[in-house]
């Protein structure tokens, strides 16, 4: 499966984005669709996943109560809503796959978010 990850852009610090992962093909109901992010001179840092076969989400503690991670079967897409951005979320995020939460097989391209303070 490709993985094309796209909604990222500049925002002030308190915004919202939404980030889509849309899959080229159908996700296994096995798969776990996480995002990541890595910002410059940093390394990846697992964000959120979901589990295609019951939407069970898990979040990093960096990011939780703030983002949102959904799916959409009908569209074989994952999103992921960010509230109350901060300077610190700034990064290049992408969307990877995977079978469990924090590890993946397969990446996309990165989509950046840039929030400005």
């Amino acid at each position: 499966v490709q993985l094309q990850a796209s909604g990222g852009g500049l925002v002030q610090a308190g915004g919202s984005l939404r980030l889509s992962c849309a899959a080229s093909g159908r996700f296994y109901s096995s798969t776990v669709v996480n995002w990541f992010r890595q910002a410059p001179g940093k390394e990846r840092e697992f964000v959120a996943a979901i589990r295609w076969s019951n939407f069970r989400t898990y979040y990093s503690d960096s990011v939780k109560g703030r983002f949102t991670i959904s799916g959409d079967k009908a569209k074989n897409t994952v999103y992921l809503q960010m509230n109350n951005l901060k300077p610190e979320d700034t990064a290049v995020y992408y969307c990877a796959v995977g079978i469990n939460p924090g590890e993946y097989t397969t990446r996309g391209q990165g989509t950046l978010v840039t929030v400005s303070s």
